[in-house]
């Protein structure tokens, strides 16, 4: 889904820019996003490989995911077919829904 959410924010930048505003937002955006995706991270999140290089509440964390899904799904609306948008709507909701127990642990940090 992170990648998905990435490849989003990119076809937007693609999408909606022209010239070199086009080719560095493509290559910037999703490089952001990644970079705030990995650095900031919930110490021994079971769901993450690694603890991230800044440690955050797990509040943080969901509302974290949630403004980088929220982009991508915003991002793809905008941007390609509104039927993709709304099903990678779908898939996120199912994730957290198929995650709860994560929510509760992410909650409880």
């Amino acid at each position: 889904m992170e990648l998905v959410a990435l490849f989003s924010i990119g076809t937007f930048a693609w999408t909606h820019f022209n010239g070199f505003a086009r080719y560095a937002l493509v290559l910037i955006l999703p490089a952001f996003v990644m970079i705030i995706w990995s650095v900031f991270a919930v110490p021994g999140d079971p769901s993450r490989g690694s603890d991230g290089v800044v440690a955050v509440s797990g509040m943080t964390r969901l509302i974290l995911e949630f403004f980088v899904f929220g982009a991508g799904f915003i991002a793809l609306y905008y941007s390609s077919s509104r039927i993709y948008s709304l099903t990678f709507l779908l898939l996120i909701v199912l994730h957290y829904v198929a995650s709860l127990d994560r929510i509760k642990w992410l909650l409880e940090r």
